[in-house]
């Protein structure tokens, strides 16, 4: 596996770390929702599309996986919490990926998968 990918993946678990620890709710708040998808959600989701694409296709390990998973994860509970709802979600990255192809736009593959907010 290149370094790169694990070196993207912690930056954005990283930053999945700030934005939690940063994070003073105030629902509903469509822009913050907007920002946690711009800059945390799709950017994970695009990062595992990318790495199973074309002739540069990475199997991540298994602790390597299970961290992009859960920062994705991170990232929707965010998502989640802008809106007042908590989800403490366990989504698979693979599932948010398919969504994400075939939607075009992180935020619907946000609000597919966790339901949030009602449509």
């Amino acid at each position: 596996m290149t370094r790169q990918y694990v070196d993207r993946i912690r930056t954005l678990e990283r930053r999945a770390e700030a934005a939690r620890d940063s994070f003073d709710p105030d629902p509903p708040d469509d822009d913050r929702a907007m920002t946690v998808v711009r800059e945390g959600f799709g950017p994970t989701v695009s990062l595992y599309c990318e790495s199973r694409t074309g002739d540069a296709w990475v199997r991540f390990d298994g602790d390597t996986f299970d961290r992009l998973e859960a920062t994705m994860n991170a990232w929707l509970d965010l998502y989640a919490a802008c809106y007042g709802v908590q989800l403490d979600g366990t989504y698979a990255i693979r599932e948010a990926a398919e969504l994400l192809v075939d939607t075009h736009n992180a935020r619907d593959t946000a609000q597919v998968l966790t339901g949030v907010p009602d449509r």
